[in-house]
Order: structure tokens, then sequence, then C-alpha cells
């Protein structure tokens, strides 16, 4: 099973290249994904009938009971069918409906097949949570496919609405879910449901699943959303919303009715649910002129039989339900392909504008009548064995009040389909003596019934012969729905096992002839009274347009919506004032307020403490205090900012007086790069916090301030005594040289033992790169690296500013001939220096960082190699190579630091981020696990013995990473707000002329050509 998922994944990943490559036919091949599920269903059938089909279980995280678990009984058997089976036929129809010229296919084909994977996970995982997880992939990837025409408003609205609904639902699943598996001690499906908990929690959990399932499958309340959902392609009505998707909610009510049907809240609850959707969706789908919107709520209504059927919880109709969703899928899945036909050859699905379709597509009509005679419940057709065996069923229960009510409900319901089954294919196949002109109704959702506003001059949609591709899948389905009821009792045979779980009841039985019986009377006046509603469907339509509906449940949803949003925007008005420091304030407060009244009344305080080790310690404490204190009193930003570098600083020497010297390197590099950031920010935010000199202000945020640390301090006091378990860290030292080859231990725990860590946290660090980025990056980011010979001559980098000194500065060329040699000024010490504006350069600065930045690089890769053994590693190392590049862009600016790393950062962040993962994946490959360190011991002839750890590739991505973040940061912080600022882009974008802005657009694009290597 994990296999077959794999497959899917593949298949949705190459999905947008096989399209680009084969174009349409690239679903011929993406259809051998869901197809290769059903095969491997179908070689497990003797095997699941015997009761010893596959269970896999890996464990996934051992300590906390995580495992992926999956299993093939009969009902995940036979939903792996429907859904791999449906859903390569669907493919297949693809290849034909879509245009060549149609765009977004390959994302298409990608999420399709990715719901068919996640679908095939659903019902077959066997652990509760898996199965959630699975449940709100098919809600994600549904979405994208509803969706999928994303100009379109209609679209757009119905994915909303569908993934708001099942969303809402899956969350309340999850509560039923977690509340079972805590009550019965285990998440494993298949125990649980032979040992099912009882009591109020047990009812809450009942009432939980169902909710989920009837946000999944449409039912009363919620139906509303499936019907919304036809705005998504012909393909993806028929797959997700007659064969797939909505049966995931029918599936969960069959999953855990053997558990479950007994409790009275159950059997209530589905009596309600599906009859009153049933009755409903039959009735609604009599006045719909739109086939998808016939067909949809003929979907809400059977689905509604069906979820009637699976949880009644007698054996007899747990055979008949199961047997309706084998039905339901082929010939719904089938009408739904026909009815993309009938579009593609007329344009129209509006079953007032058709006639003559079935004349000029025979095939197609034939089609449509072999399913709807499936699902209006004529002999010989699967949809008839399914629906007898379901009255049959029924009128057996002997529930007191239930039998009857349920009954009649199954009757009624069951006359309706028959009703707006024939007035779909009489809509459209039938040749009409009158039609409505195409101007009186100019979509199907409005204008007048046929009845009323027919003409006979009136000229039907023009009819064309689309390719019979489309025609096949919709073919084979309807011919499988007559072939598989001629062999009922092998129908029976395959799935009694499953029904025979169900707790009460006699068994059930599947038969195309059960002799005379009340049923046979029932089922020929179920036909009658539908046939009689067919006839007089003028008068139908014209008796339900003078009902009064009541509100519509759509118009209900979408004013909660509405409600809903202006009571958050409300909310919102009042909670976000704009202002950062009371956000940060109030989440400090609560804090405090939450944790130290805990500390305070039921925590005690060590009785003995040592106040310090080093009296050196009490000096950089009050350093690190004392700055605290005057940084939340400064009003100057650049003042505070100062002040928290040297408190910053002071934690270092603690560290370092603590015998700890890689976290004081590391923090004092990481103060540094902290600090020269903020100042690149600074430049652009106005010098003081605020323009109101508020006194009060500043004892708020030092009280604040205070209650915070003191808080923390009292946690650092408690934590360590309430400890119960010894501390994970316990062993790494040993663990670090047995296993990791090295003794530093900090870098080894990075790098090896907890390297999992380290991957999650330089990935956050390339996604805050990325932020960053786009937070500067306004307009579509260029690949531009600007180098001095881009620099443009009548503009120097910080020049904006006036020059007081400029009267004193004399040219080259005025100097005196004889003296033979040019000042110390004027020579060249970095390659950009005279890019900046004259008053801006410093020669002992650029003096300095010529002499030093070779020799930080060198360091740095010192650290690199040294680190597992000594101070140092990936991030320091990686650390100190930014510094040199900060002072290298302090020192000659934008044009220096295209010099100084000619190289786009997000290459640095990718490669590193690759390089990292890319170790962790040749571990598992050569047979180990997952980021495991390999130790080779080597002896070269000249250098000697060599001692190299695998983890040192893994350190060289986290320098990589580190090194690109820095870059990245100097490349939107520096270099871009110093283009900004160069070309007065940010004081012409507002309040200047079109003019003034299209010249700086222009100059900014000369140096941009200039920077790439292009003509300008």
């Amino acid at each position: 099973m994990l296999l077959l998922l794999t497959v899917h994944l593949a298949a949705a990943v190459v999905a947008p290249t096989l399209v680009r490559l084969l174009g349409r036919r690239a679903f011929w091949v993406l259809a051998l994904a869901p197809a290769s599920a059903a095969v491997w269903a179908l070689t497990w059938t003797q095997q699941v009938q015997a009761g010893n089909g596959p269970v896999e279980v890996v464990e996934w995280i051992p300590a906390l009971g995580l495992e992926l678990t999956f299993r093939l009984d009969t009902l995940s058997w036979f939903m792996t069918l429907v859904v791999g089976g449906v859903g390569a036929l669907v493919l297949v129809y693809c290849a034909g409906y879509f245009s060549v010229t149609a765009h977004g296919l390959g994302r298409f084909g990608g999420v399709f097949v990715a719901f068919a994977g996640a679908m095939l996970g659903l019902v077959t995982a066997d652990d509760m949570l898996l199965l959630f997880v699975f449940w709100e992939l098919t809600t994600v990837t549904s979405y994208l496919l509803i969706g999928h025409y994303s100009e379109r408003k209609p679209s757009r609205r119905a994915a909303m609405q569908a993934i708001v609904i099942t969303t809402a639902g899956g969350l309340a699943m999850l509560v039923g879910l977690v509340l079972l598996g805590e009550a019965a001690g285990t998440y494993r499906m298949s125990a649980v449901i032979a040992d099912p908990p009882g009591g109020t929690i047990a009812t809450v959990a009942i009432v939980c699943l169902l909710l989920g399932a009837a946000t999944k499958s449409a039912l009363l309340p919620f139906h509303f959303w499936l019907p919304a959902a036809m705005a998504a392609p012909t393909p993806v009505s028929a797959y997700l919303h007659a064969a797939a998707m909505v049966k995931a909610g029918v599936y969960l009510v069959a999953r855990f009715a053997p558990a479950f049907a007994t409790a009275p809240v159950w059997r209530w609850m589905i009596v309600v649910l599906g009859g009153g959707t049933l009755l409903l969706g039959g009735y609604r789908a009599l006045r719909q002129h739109d086939l998808k919107l016939v067909l949809a709520f003929g979907t809400v209504s059977q689905l509604g039989l069906i979820v009637l059927l699976v949880g009644l919880g007698t054996q007899a109709t747990a055979l008949a339900g199961l047997a309706m969703i084998g039905a339901h899928a082929m010939f719904k899945a089938s009408l739904f392909l026909v009815v993309g036909v009938v579009d593609a050859a007329t344009g129209t699905r509006d079953l007032r504008r058709l006639s003559g379709v079935g004349k000029e597509l025979p095939l197609t009509a034939l089609a449509g009548g072999l399913a709807t005679a499936s699902m209006i419940g004529l002999p010989p057709f699967a949809g008839y064995v399914a629906k007898e065996a379901g009255l049959e069923g029924v009128a057996h229960l002997d529930e007191g009040a239930i039998g009857p009510i349920v009954l009649v409900m199954v009757a009624v319901g069951s006359a309706l389909t028959v009703a707006y089954g024939l007035r779909l294919w009489w809509g459209a196949f039938a040749t009409k003596p009158a039609v409505i002109p195409e101007a009186a109704a100019p979509d199907a959702s409005g204008g007048p019934a046929l009845h009323e506003g027919a003409e006979p001059d009136a000229t039907p949609a023009p009819i064309t012969h689309p390719t019979l591709l489309l025609v096949w899948p919709a073919m084979i389905l309807a011919v499988l729905g007559l072939a598989v009821a001629l062999l009922p009792q092998l129908g029976e045979h395959l799935l009694a096992p499953y029904a025979d779980t169900y707790p009460y009841g006699e068994p059930g039985h599947l038969t195309l002839w059960a002799g005379v019986s009340p049923v046979f009377w029932l089922t020929l006046g179920i036909l009658g009274v539908g046939t009689l509603l067919f006839l007089a469907r003028a008068r139908v339509e014209r008796w339900q347009s003078g009902l009064y509906r009541g509100p519509e449940a759509d118009s209900v949803y979408r004013k909660f919506m509405r409600r809903l949003d202006d009571f958050a925007a409300d909310v919102t008005a009042v909670t976000q004032r704009g202002s950062l420091p009371l956000y940060l304030g109030i989440i400090l407060i609560v804090f405090v307020g939450s944790v130290a009244t805990v500390l305070i009344t039921q925590t005690s305080v060590p009785e003995s403490m040592r106040r310090w080790d080093n009296p050196a310690q009490i000096v950089f404490a009050a350093v690190a205090v004392t700055s605290a204190i005057l940084a939340a009193r400064a009003r100057r930003r650049l003042k505070a900012v100062i002040l928290l570098g040297i408190g910053g600083y002071a934690v270092a020497g603690l560290f370092l007086l603590h015998g700890a010297p890689d976290l004081a390197l590391t923090q004092v590099l990481v103060e540094t790069v902290t600090l020269v950031v903020f100042v690149l920010v600074l430049r652009r935010l106005p010098p003081y916090f605020s323009d109101r000199p508020l006194a009060a202000s500043r004892w708020v945020r030092l009280g604040v301030g205070l209650a915070v640390g003191l808080t923390v301090a009292g946690i650092a006091l408690v934590v360590p005594n309430a400890r119960v378990h010894a501390p994970v860290s316990e062993h790494f030292a040993e663990e670090a040289v047995e296993f990791g080859g090295g003794k530093n231990i900090v870098n080894v725990t990075l790098v090896d033992i907890r390297a999992w860590d380290t991957m999650g946290e330089i990935s956050v660090l390339l996604v805050a790169a990325t932020g960053v980025a786009s937070l500067v990056f306004l307009s579509r980011r260029g690949g531009a690296i600007y180098r001095a010979g881009d620099a443009p001559a009548d503009r120097a980098v910080w020049g904006g500013s006036e020059d007081p000194m400029a009267v004193l500065r004399r040219r080259r060329d005025d100097l005196p001939a004889e003296g033979g040699s040019s000042s110390s000024r004027d020579r060249q010490w970095l390659s950009a220096g005279k890019t900046l504006a004259p008053q801006r350069r410093s020669v002992i600065f650029e003096v300095v960082v010529r002499l030093l930045f070779h020799t930080m690089l060198v360091y740095s890769i010192y650290l690199l190699f040294s680190g597992h053994n000594a101070p140092g590693g990936g991030f320091a190392a990686g650390l100190v190579t930014g510094i040199a590049l900060i002072v290298r862009y302090l020192a000659g600016g934008r044009y220096e630091l295209g010099e100084a790393a000619p190289v786009q950062p997000g290459l640095l962040l990718g490669l590193g981020l690759f390089l990292s993962a890319g170790v962790g994946l040749v571990a598992q490959l050569a047979g180990g696990s997952v980021l495991q360190s390999w130790i080779l011991d080597i002896h070269l002839p000249v250098i000697g013995d060599i001692h190299l750890v695998t983890s040192l590739f893994f350190d060289i991505g986290v320098y990589l990473v580190v090194v690109g973040l820095v870059l990245d940061i100097l490349r939107s912080l520096g270099a871009e707000i110093d283009r900004r600022a160069e070309t007065g882009e940010d004081d012409t974008s507002v309040g200047s002329s079109p003019d003034e802005q299209a010249t700086v657009s222009e100059a900014d694009r000369i140096v941009a050509a200039r920077a790439a290597g292009e003509q300008p």
C-alpha cells in the first residue's frame, strides 16, 4: 500500500512535465496510477475474502505510539476498486475533454492523481490519526480541483465554500477520533471497532464523527456545497462528486457502523441526516434545468440513501448499502461523463435548449440510457439489485417507529429518483416540439420553465460530434452496471464478509428476482409514481414554483459568512491597533500573569542556591542588566539597538565564563550581524520611537521587562527541580565521540545527534531570507549583480547629502607635476571604492578591510573544518564569512558587495539546504538511518592521518545557508535600499509626475542591463 501511495505521489509530481511533453496524451499515462491500485486490489481478492488481507505497519514515532498503519479488509478492498477503477476511466476521459490550448492541464493532472492517492490512503488507513491526515488531503486537493477555472468567480466561490464546510467538519471529526482513541487506549481503528468504548465520551465522539461525514458527503444541512461545486470541470464532478470525495463520508459511516450502530444517538442522526437528504435532494432535482445540477441534487439524494442503508446497523441494509455504493459510482460517474459529452457537442447543459441530441449522438444516448436505467432502479441493472435489497432490508426492520418511517422515506425518495432520472434523459436526448429561445435563458440557472417559455419556432442548440474518446469511458461504466447485476450472487459473496460484521439483523441477499412479495408491489408502485411525476412534470414545476421555499441554505451560508467577516473586522479593529509594542506587551503580560501565578502558588524556590561560580560573572551580569534597563527607557532607536548589543555581548561573556566557548563565539557573531542588520533597517525609520516624549511609557516598558525577566528567572530556578527523568543530554559527551566522531559536543549535537532540528532551523533561515527579500523587492526580483564597472558616472553611492569638505578637496589634475605621486586617497584599495561619494570614503577603513577580508575568510574555513573537535562549526564559520561581506559592503557600498560575492544568494541557500538534505539521504542509501554520520579514518602518504566524518558535509550545507542568508539580507536591506535612494525611486513613487517616474525607471533599467551583461 505504501508503494501504491508512492506511485501516486510520483505521478502527481511528474504530471506537469508529462503534460508539457505529451500534451493531452499524458492523461493516459497518469491513468496508470489509479488503475494500478484497482489491479492490486483484484489480486488480493481471495485473501481478503478469507480475512487474510495485507497489513502494513511503519513505526513513525514509537515513543509517542505514532505509526503508519494500513489494512485491506472487504470494505477498503471494495472502495479501492471504486476509487482506482473510476479514477482511471475519468483520466482517460480527460484526454478528450480538454482542448489542446487549455491552460493549467499539468497542474490539473497532478492534483487529480494526488487526490486519487489521498483517497486510496483514506480507505486503507487503519490508524485514526492517519485517516484524518488523508481526509484533509482530499479536502485540499478537491479545493484545487473545484477551483480549476480560477479566473471564473463561480469556481473560486464554490471551491472556497467546499473547503470551508468540509474543513469545519474535518475538525469536528478529529475531535471525535481523539475522544475515541483516548477512551479506547489505542488509535488503531480495527481495535477500536472490535472493542468500542461507551459512555458519554463515546456519545460525543459519535456526534463529531457524523458531523464530519455529513459535511464530506453533502448531507443535510450541508448539502448545498455539492451543487455549487458543479462549477468544476466535468471530470472533477464525475470523480469527486460521484465516486470518490463524497464517498469518504459514506466510508466513515460504514467503517464505524459495526461498532456504534446500536447507540440511539447514532440511529436517530442517521435517520434524520440520511432520510432528510434523500427527500430534499430528490425534490430539488425535479426543478433544475442544468443537467449537471439535476445530477448534483440527485447525487445529494442518493448519498442520503446510501448513508441511511450503511448506517442503520443491520446486516441486510449494510449489504444493500455496499452494493449501492458500487452501483452509484458506476451510473452517476457515467451520467456526469455523458453530460460532459452533451455539453461539448452543443455548448450548453440547459435541457430547455436541447432537442434531437439523441438522434445525432446515438452512442452517447445509449450510454446515458443504460446509466439512467440503473439509477432509477430498472431491472436488470446494478441499481435495481441494490435498491431491492435495500427495500427488503428496511421492510424487515424491527425497530418500532423507525422501521415504517425509514421505509416511507426510501419509497418516496426512490419515486423522486425515477422522476428526475427520466426527466434527465428526456431533457438531454429527446426531440422536443418546442424549446426556449437562447435570449430567454442566457444561462441554465435562470429564465422561465420549459412549459412556460417554449416557442415552436425557436432554434435548439446546434449539435456537433465530439470525439468517441469521450463516449467510451461513460459506456464502459454504464455496461458494467448491467454486467455486475447479472451476477448478483458473486456480488453478495464478495461484499457479505463486511456486512456480517454488523451487530444485528438477518443476513441480506442480492438477487434479480426475489419472487412476488410486498417489496415487489412496492417497487412497481415506486416506478409507477415516478413515471407519473415525470409525465406531469409541467404541473409539478408549477406546483413547486407556487410553494414557499423558505431560506436557501446557500444564501444562509453566505449571510453567515458575511456576518462572520464583519464580526472579525470589528474584533480586529479593537484588538489590532497597528502598534507592535502593544501586541508584544499584551503577549508578555499574559505570559507573566499565567506563568508567574503558577510559579508563586504551586512551586517553591530551591532551599540552597549558589550565587555565582566566578566573581567576574557579577560584572557581566551587571552590564547586561544595566543595558537592558537603559534600552527599555531609550527614546532613540539607535541608542536602544546599541544597548541591546552591549547586553548581548555581556551574555557572551557569561557563556565564556561558564566554559562554553562555542556558545560565546556564536553569541558574539550573532550580536554583530544583528547589530548591523538593525542599523541597515534604521536608515529607513525615524530616529525616535515616538514624537511624543511620554515618560510614563518608559516606566511601563521597564515594568513589563522586569516582570518578564523575573518570571523567566523563576522558571530557570524551579524547572530543574521538577525533572522526573534523566536529561536527554546525559550521555551526549560519550555519544558525540562514539557516534559523531568529534569532541565538540555542541557541534556534534547540531550536525549529528540533533541533526533533524538543524534541518528545520536552516529551512527557517531560508524562509526568513525569502521573506525579507519579498518585503524589500516590491516589484519582481531581478537577477542582476551590480559590479564596479556597472556604476553610472553621474551618480555616486551614498552621495545624497551635501559634501561640506568639497572646497578643501583638490582635484587630481591640480596636483604639482613634480610630485610624481598621488595621495593615498586616490589609490584604489577596494575594487569599487571610487563608486562611493568622496565624503563617504574612509581610507583607513578601506585599508583595514583589504587587510582583514581574506584573513577572515581563511579563519571561517578554519572554524568550519575544526568545529568537530574545537570551537567553531558551520554556523559560526558562516557568520564570520557574513561579517567579512558586511565590512566589504560598509567600506565600499553596494558595488563592492557585488565584487566581493558575485553570486546569487538563492543559489547558496538552495545549495546549502540541498547538500544538508542530500547527506542524510546518502546515509540512508548506504544502509544507515537518515542523517546518520559515517566515520572514515584515512592515511595519506604526505599529509598523514585524516579523521573524516560525513557530517562535515552537512556542516558545509549549514555554512552555505548562513552565508546565503547574510548575503541576501545585505542585498535586500543594504544594496536594494541604496539603489532606491540613489535613483530617487522612493521619493518619486508618491506624489511625483509620470515623467519623473519614467526617468528614474529608465536610469535604473540601464544599470540593471549593464549588470546582467546585456546592451542597455
